[in-house]
């Protein structure tokens, strides 16, 4: 999705958000990381999976319609520097928030290796991005219908041992995430991640964001999103983000209803 926000567009920097709201009566509140902006155009592109209610909503909007608030740019841009050998990797709709952190990357001088995977070929996204950007690429799918068959883990862990980068990033659901972190920890690289938990209002002042890292509560929204993945506790934050999933799946069942009813009674 492509949204006119010249003033968001101007000030995001790689790794930042921004938080959605479709009304502003009943509008849930949806933190999504920016994949792309184009400052000239004034132009931001966000990248998101349905999943319940608001981003059903989202998803058949038609061009020409409107959102009623977009907040930000928000959260803590990523650190770019010419860091030497930087390896990416990328899961699932985590490659969308990658793509600013590689272009960074890129530009800075970097040597940059990315990898992204996915269930299966209709979830990979962004190859010919990603690939544009990288010195190397490497596609995994879960089940071999698109470039490899296996976990980004398998291909990390070799080019760890094999290329061995100076700084690792990954994006992507948590327990991705946490196996990445997993996987470079007895390598000593370097490896930051970027956590989207909970969220209400985005400024700090809700809690609801709130993560373990280091031993120290922190907010994903002000102190993140991005932290150092060997640092973060994982399963406390994976067993909080399973607060509202019934909702979720409910949400989910009764959106793809609507949809499937909808296209019934246009045909």
């Amino acid at each position: 999705m492509t949204i006119e926000a010249p003033l968001i567009a101007k000030e995001r920097r790689p790794g930042q958000f921004v938080i959605l709201q479709l009304d502003t009566d009943y509008g849930e509140r949806v933190p999504l990381t920016i994949a792309d902006a184009d400052a000239e155009k004034g132009t931001i592109t966000l990248i998101f999976q349905t999943v319940g209610n608001s981003t059903h909503r989202m998803a058949v909007k038609e061009p020409g319609e409107s959102i009623e608030n977009v907040l930000g740019p928000l959260g803590q841009p990523t650190h770019i520097e010419k860091f030497g050998r930087v390896l990416c990797v990328g899961g699932g709709i985590g490659t969308a928030p990658l793509h600013p952190i590689a272009q960074g990357m890129a530009r800075a001088g970097n040597e940059l290796k990315i990898i992204i995977g996915a269930r299966n070929k209709e979830l990979v996204i962004l190859e010919q991005e990603m690939g544009a950007l990288a010195d190397e690429l490497i596609v995994c799918t879960d089940d071999g219908s698109r470039g490899r068959k296996a976990l980004v883990t398998e291909p990390l862990k070799e080019l760890c041992e094999s290329w061995k980068p100076d700084l690792v990033v990954a994006v992507g659901p948590p327990i991705m995430m946490k196996f990445c972190a997993e996987t470079t920890r007895p390598f000593g690289i370097k490896t930051m991640v970027s956590l989207n938990t909970i969220m209400v209002d985005g400024t700090g002042m809700c809690g609801g964001c709130r993560v373990t890292v280091g031993g120290e509560t922190k907010f994903v929204c002000v102190d993140g999103p991005e932290f150092d993945g060997h640092l973060v506790d994982f399963d406390n934050m994976m067993l909080r983000l399973g607060t509202y999933r019934a909702r979720e799946e409910d949400d989910h069942h009764t959106c793809h209803l609507d949809l499937q009813l909808e296209e019934e009674h246009n045909a």
